[in-house]
């Protein structure tokens, strides 16, 4: 859907990159730059890792973000242009995402709690693969995964590591999230589960002394968890503006036929 009130107000953030502080500089000479807490949408200037931190800067407060593409990947933002920003952001459509909501138990009891945009993903903390049991709504779904982790990805990360994984893409308004094994041993022709995007998903950790598992949403690691429960957060929608023609949902059916 299309923005529905004027975005005049524009907050601009950039990555460290030469490449995005110029930009930076350019834009703001331009336009302005107004406070985050105050403008009507961010602008972020960089690669997708920049605005993955956009999202999680602003993920409550239901601002609009628009990235432009200024670093290395750029799936997530549009192109580059310092012409007529108002109108370019004035006829952006609008795609809303709901973050994954992470709770990971260690070892000594602590919990971990965190947000992913991309996915929550358990990996192996040395030589030994993980040993992992998988349980869906409460029920135990698989008894034993021995693999070098596993991960839960959202439609909007689906392109990212769990792709990367040999996990599908999923379109971007799918309710769905893709459960995708890494480097799976036993079974060894697992390949992973679509799931609906209401599942509670819990992964314990089996063998946890002798084969430490840590856990990641998007950035934020917790180390020798034991019990790792993931749910898609529908408290929390957040607000991506894409150019018409170039929306997040044509790039994700678009990635489908690359080779």
């Amino acid at each position: 859907m299309t923005t529905s009130k004027r975005l005049d107000r524009i907050a601009f953030v950039a990555s460290n990159s030469a490449e995005a502080q110029v930009a930076y500089e350019q834009l703001v000479q331009i336009y302005g730059n107004d406070d985050p807490h105050k403008a009507d949408v961010i602008v972020a200037l960089g690669g997708d890792g920049l605005m993955l931190k956009t999202l999680h800067d602003h993920m409550r407060t239901g601002k609009p973000i628009y990235g432009m593409h200024r670093g290395t990947v750029g799936f997530l933002m549009n192109e580059f242009s310092t012409h007529d920003l108002h109108a370019r952001l004035a006829a952006a459509r609008e795609t809303l995402i709901n973050p994954l909501l992470m709770r990971a138990t260690d070892v000594h009891g602590k919990v971990h709690i965190h947000h992913a945009i991309n996915e929550v993903s358990l990996f192996r903390q040395t030589h030994q693969a993980a040993r992992l049991r998988i349980l869906i709504d409460e029920q135990e779904r698989m008894a034993e995964l021995i693999a070098d982790g596993i991960l839960v990805a959202t439609p909007a990360g689906s392109t990212a590591y769990n792709l990367s994984a040999q996990g599908p893409i999923l379109p971007i308004n799918a309710a769905l999230l893709a459960l995708t094994p890494i480097s799976a041993f036993r079974p060894r022709r697992w390949r992973g589960a679509l799931l609906p995007n209401k599942a509670f998903v819990v992964i314990e950790v089996l063998e946890g002394d002798k084969r430490p598992v840590a856990a990641v949403a998007d950035h934020d690691e917790a180390r020798d968890v034991r019990r790792v429960e993931v749910i898609a957060d529908r408290t929390i929608s957040m607000r991506m503006l894409f150019d018409p023609g170039h929306s997040l949902e044509e790039r994700i059916i678009s990635e489908q036929f690359s080779y």
